[in-house]
């Protein structure tokens, strides 16, 4: 590893660093500035009681003084604290939990996501303007514009409902089959118009006509030169996609009852716990700034050319 790409990682790593302690600090002070409190819902309970609550929990005492509390956990110990909802249980064991379920179905859609894309987006770019780059188009562009929860839904009715071929219920076996495949279609369908796009782009670059004049084969200029080079901006996107979508997609989660993270940070948002609203929150920051750091570290990998400053 030569010194300036550690450079580079080094100061990818400070600046990572600080996205996280920002959005820690900005999460931290609007969950406490919306009017309200995670123990107003509770049924007959006494203002004596839900000051002892506050109490229990540090909520009593002045909001600079929990943040650096709380900071000051999660730093030293990467201690979340306990769920001011579900008693009994610390942040970062329900987070464990949920994350389990969905790393299997956000990497699992990704994958399916990533190479259906790259192959359909290929196949769009040598047939241009024939018959199967329209179909392609035509499939790709409905799958864009096509909100996930309607996607779900109608996954749900038609092959859970009406013709019974897979659960309903994403925490029973095989359950999860949906979910992955409403969570696939809209990267897949992104990256399939980005993949055509860019080669269509390198297709036409000078280096290829040269390649082309010197006799080499297709198949070596298509992979070899055309493909590769052409993956850049999928790179660009799939970093923060898997990050989103192995957090857990909220309304996928919450159609198809999947037991995961997405799940948990929904219901975290309805019981306003703060604690698990903080928690999650800073997962998914964490994971979308590593996949950035490391989007941005295999641009050396895919294009040698590209110089890292």
């Amino acid at each position: 590893m030569n010194s300036k790409l550690l450079w580079y990682i080094v100061k990818r790593i400070l600046l990572a660093v600080a996205t996280v302690w920002l959005v820690i600090t900005v999460t931290f002070f609007v969950t406490r500035a919306v009017p309200g409190g995670p123990f107003l819902g509770e049924k007959a309970i006494s203002e004596a009681a839900t000051a002892a609550l506050e109490a229990k929990y540090g909520l009593d005492k002045p909001v600079m003084e929990q943040y650096l509390t709380y900071l000051g956990d999660v730093i030293t110990k990467f201690d979340f604290g306990p769920s001011l909802k579900q008693r009994g249980q610390d942040v970062i064991d329900i987070i464990g939990r949920g994350l389990k379920v969905s790393v299997k179905l956000g990497v699992t859609a990704a994958v399916i996501a990533l190479i259906s894309g790259v192959v359909f987006g290929a196949i769009a770019a040598l047939r241009r303007n024939k018959f199967v780059d329209k179909i392609i188009m035509v499939i790709t562009t409905a799958f864009v514009s096509m909100p996930s929860f309607i996607m779900g839904s109608l996954l749900l009715v038609l092959f859970a409902l009406k013709l019974r071929l897979v659960p309903a219920n994403g925490a029973e076996a095989g359950g999860l089959i949906l979910p992955v495949i409403t969570l696939a279609l809209y990267p897949m369908a992104y990256i399939t118009r980005l993949t055509r796009s860019s080669m269509l782009d390198v297709l036409g670059q000078d280096y290829i006509r040269t390649a082309r004049a010197k006799g080499v084969s297709g198949p070596k200029i298509i992979f070899g030169h055309a493909l590769k080079n052409s993956l850049i901006p999928v790179i660009t996107y799939f970093g923060p996609m898997l990050a989103y979508i192995v957090t857990g997609s909220l309304v996928v989660e919450q159609i198809f009852a999947v037991p995961g993270i997405g799940r948990s940070f929904v219901s975290s948002i309805t019981d306003r716990d703060y604690t698990m609203i903080m928690g999650t929150t800073i997962v998914l920051a964490t994971l979308i700034v590593v996949m950035n750091l490391i989007s941005d570290l295999l641009y050396k990998v895919v294009d040698p050319r590209i110089t890292l400053e």
